[in-house]
């Protein structure tokens, strides 16, 4: 390891000591964070932050004004209904209509806790509707915290990483996992955390036509709903409408988030949309644990109203006034949205003339797009020793190892916390880094 490194060898080397992480490149999102600001604090640098896939930008000040004005009604006082405030839900539904093309009843839009709390409450309420179908798939890279959520809660899961299985092997890799008849339901991210890969419209196909023929429900996480910024997803009614498994099986349920698309994370507000079809799912399953066998009642007033009994009154009101603009078409959420990508093209750039490859590097036949996320690996280094390495040289970031990846030589790199006047200090960080780890 070289001494010779843009930040202090030897204050790194004792905080990694003392933070008493077994190993490094394992560590969780949020170890990493805890670590790095030491360092930070220490050594008075700055580091290059990315492991952090938090927004970087202000939020929405349409949902700032709208959950200010809410306070000032008197919100704070009163409970919000479990199912949602009404002008919340009738938001949803439109912006279902105009943004992905779908037809999702109201009652049927239901706010969360943030997408997290979501897949949580969906986890919980799919594993009670059947003794036998008692696997979650997770279709990797993903989210760790998901694979976390099943720990907690105690129930099986299984995954594969995509990376080998695009397009058409798709098809049979799913169905090698459905035919056993214990999977009740599939989860992954469209665009995808970690790799920013993207299903294609056949990928999706493939996934709603098996979702139906095994009657398995697809858990679609839109947390970075159309940021795929190769197509324009922003023009309310009008196609392209973002991709979704919706537009090929009525055994859905998609989380929808505010914390990137609208910078509103910190409020935790997001959005589960349950097709109508699975909503009024009847199973006497559920009569083990609820008080009704209609699965959307379950999920509502068993599960949510268990969690939580409801979601943030004047934050509720936030969102559907960010959605009512983008619904009328006076705010364009994508365009803000957009430097991430612009942030992404050039420091993958830089990462590439400095002798790292990218990893997730296509859908299909296409590049992946530039996002708010992308992958990286380096020559002779596992990703967890790189990720050790890289702090040395104040870039943070983590391992694929952790995410459900195969790929154990990559790192997720997140753009959003990284800003463009660090730009000079990250490519000089690289250059320093290449040259004390030449490549043959």
């Amino acid at each position: 390891m070289m001494k010779d490194t843009p930040i202090n060898f030897e204050i790194v080397n004792r905080h990694i000591r003392e933070s008493k992480i077994r190993n490094i490149g394992k560590a969780t999102i949020r170890e990493i964070k805890r670590l790095i600001n030491g360092i930070e604090k220490e050594s008075g640098e700055k580091f290059i932050r990315m492991e952090m896939g938090v927004p970087g930008l202000p939020p929405a000040g349409i949902g700032v004004q709208a959950e200010i004005e809410a306070l000032q009604r008197g919100v704070a006082s009163v409970y919000p209904d479990i199912e949602g405030t009404p002008i919340l839900k009738k938001e949803a539904s439109r912006f279902a209509k105009l943004f992905l093309d779908i037809d999702v009843d109201e009652a049927n839009c239901v706010p969360t806790v943030g997408s997290m709390q979501g897949g949580f409450a969906a986890f919980l309420t799919i594993s009670k509707l059947s003794k036998e179908r008692d696997v979650t798939l997770f279709i990797d890279p993903g989210f760790p915290v998901h694979h976390q959520q099943h720990v907690v809660l105690g129930l099986k899961y299984k995954s594969f990483d995509v990376y080998d299985y695009r397009g058409e092997k798709l098809r049979a890799k799913l169905e090698s996992y459905f035919m056993a008849g214990n999977i009740n339901s599939v989860l992954y991210s469209n665009p995808n955390n970690p790799s920013w890969v993207c299903f294609t419209e056949k990928e999706l196909k493939i996934i709603g036509e098996l979702a139906t023929k095994y009657n398995v429900i697809i858990i679609e996480d839109l947390a970075y709903f159309g940021m795929d910024f190769r197509k324009d997803y922003s023009h309310p009614g009008q196609p392209p409408y973002q991709p979704t498994v919706a537009k090929y099986t009525d055994n859905y349920i998609l989380l929808v988030s505010s914390s990137k698309v609208f910078s509103y994370a910190g409020q935790r507000i997001g959005l589960m949309l349950v097709s109508n079809h699975l909503f009024n799912q009847v199973s006497e399953n559920l009569l083990w644990s609820y008080s009704t066998n209609i699965f959307g009642r379950a999920l509502i007033y068993g599960t949510l109203y268990a969690l939580s009994a409801g979601t943030a009154h004047s934050a509720q009101f936030a969102l559907a006034a960010l959605l009512k603009a983008a619904n009328d078409g006076t705010y364009n959420f994508v365009e803000v949205v957009k430097e991430y990508g612009e942030k992404a093209r050039i420091m993958k750039k830089m990462f590439l003339e400095n002798g790292f490859s990218i990893v997730y590097d296509k859908d299909e036949d296409e590049p992946i797009a530039d996002g708010f996320y992308f992958t990286v690996s380096y020559p002779g280094f596992t990703g967890e020793q790189l990720l050790e390495e890289l702090i040395y040289y104040g870039i943070s970031s983590i391992s694929l190892t952790i995410t459900g990846s195969e790929h154990s030589e990559g790192l997720r790199a997140c753009v959003s916390l990284v800003q463009r006047a660090q730009f000079p200090a990250l490519e000089e960080r690289l250059r320093k880094f290449h040259e004390n780890h030449p490549v043959s």
